[in-house]
């Protein structure tokens, strides 16, 4: 059994395809191919964004941020209701949050921030396991908490699979 963890771009197609057979995705995950398990990771959100970046001296960020600044474009690809758990079209006061430049995998979303393109939210998860350079990992104490769910295809049945998703639920999510 293949398993993958999925930082941002569009919805695996590895998954849809059968090339993986089970992914943790962030939620919600309302498509109809795909079954969602057990949560398996809670945490909070950081923001990305380039070292030199104005926001990086001050060492935290807030979602009214992102009306500032330009944030990635996952394009046509991914679920609307899906992207915009993770990067909100509007900000708490209700400023337009600028899209673009495009990106459709997490590296590079990295390589956009990094060069002052544009700066993203992600999971925390992503800081505590990257560090790239010229990138800043920003704490967003205003973001909601973000939930990661074992996910796979609704026409997967096998004994594996299942036993995988038990084990998941028995162990409860990992609190970052």
């Amino acid at each position: 059994m293949t398993r993958s963890t999925h930082q941002g771009g569009l919805l695996p197609a590895a998954l849809r395809t059968g090339e993986h057979d089970a992914h943790v995705l962030w939620l919600p995950v309302a498509e109809p191919d795909l079954t969602v398990g057990p949560t398996v990771l809670t945490g909070g959100r950081v923001l990305a964004v380039a070292a030199d970046h104005p926001l990086a001296a001050r060492g935290t960020a807030s979602l009214e941020d992102l009306g500032d600044n330009h944030v990635v474009d996952f394009g046509p690809g991914a679920p609307e209701y899906w992207v915009t758990a993770m990067v909100p079209t509007r900000t708490p006061l209700g400023r337009r949050i600028p899209r673009g430049p495009a990106a459709r995998t997490f590296h590079e979303i990295l390589s956009l921030v990094a060069s002052g393109q544009c700066v993203h939210p992600l999971g925390e998860i992503a800081a505590r396991y990257n560090r790239p350079p010229g990138i800043v990992f920003l704490p967003v104490p205003d973001a909601p908490t973000l939930h990661f769910a074992l996910t796979w295809r609704s026409t997967d049945d096998s004994p594996t699979l299942h036993a995988l998703a038990q084990t998941a639920a028995d162990l409860g999510p990992i609190s970052m």
